[in-house]
């Protein structure tokens, strides 16, 4: 179990995480449609999570989204490097209705986000371009490159939790086990 902790003037985050999990979350940010999501993030990519967030909803929303994917990030290194005896690229799509979200992961200690999901507006009062400060955060922090592209889809809140479970399938797949995989990388370091 890594436990990672954050705290600034805006956020204080405490973030506990079993990568080999069961898809078990005690998730409380403060922001009910963000915690939906992770919840989805992490059934669908069978770790355990436990995330407690204060920050400062007066505002908004963005130093809460920002700062837990800041901290997530920095438990997923923890967990994962050095990386080895596993697949480190993972792949995804998820569908919900009618939207349809493609994820592609390189666990590769190397940080890069490609984002490309073209839409605005909120799902209730959560702002949709949150999504993808929360990413950037976690590949960033990670690190690892992620590459979220859209398919198809015309509601917002289906779009969104398409893109947090295909993260979540690509980053399970990346993460199986494979012994065959001493360190997976032509560099023999990651």
């Amino acid at each position: 179990m890594i436990v990672q902790k954050r705290e600034t003037k805006e956020t204080q985050i405490e973030i506990k995480l079993e990568i080999y999990g069961s898809g078990k979350s005690n998730i409380d940010t403060g922001v009910g449609f963000f915690d939906h999501m992770l919840d989805a993030f992490t059934r669908h990519s069978l770790i355990d999570l436990e995330i407690k967030c204060k920050g400062d909803l007066f505002v908004d929303a963005h130093h809460t989204v920002e700062d837990v994917g800041i901290v997530l990030g920095k438990a997923i290194n923890k967990a994962i490097y050095p990386l080895q005896g596993v697949e480190r690229f993972g792949s995804g799509v998820a569908v919900m209705d009618e939207s349809a979200l493609e994820c592609h992961l390189d666990l590769s200690n190397r940080a890069f986000l490609v984002y490309e999901v073209p839409i605005d507006g909120k799902v209730g009062d959560f702002d949709v371009e949150l999504a993808e400060e929360f990413f950037r955060a976690v590949s960033f922090n990670a690190p690892f490159s992620m590459h979220l592209i859209f398919q198809r889809g015309k509601n917002r809140h289906h779009i969104l939790e398409a893109s947090f479970k295909a993260f979540a399938l690509a980053f399970r797949r990346a993460l199986n086990p494979n012994p065959r995989i001493k360190i997976p990388s032509t560099k023999e370091v990651l």
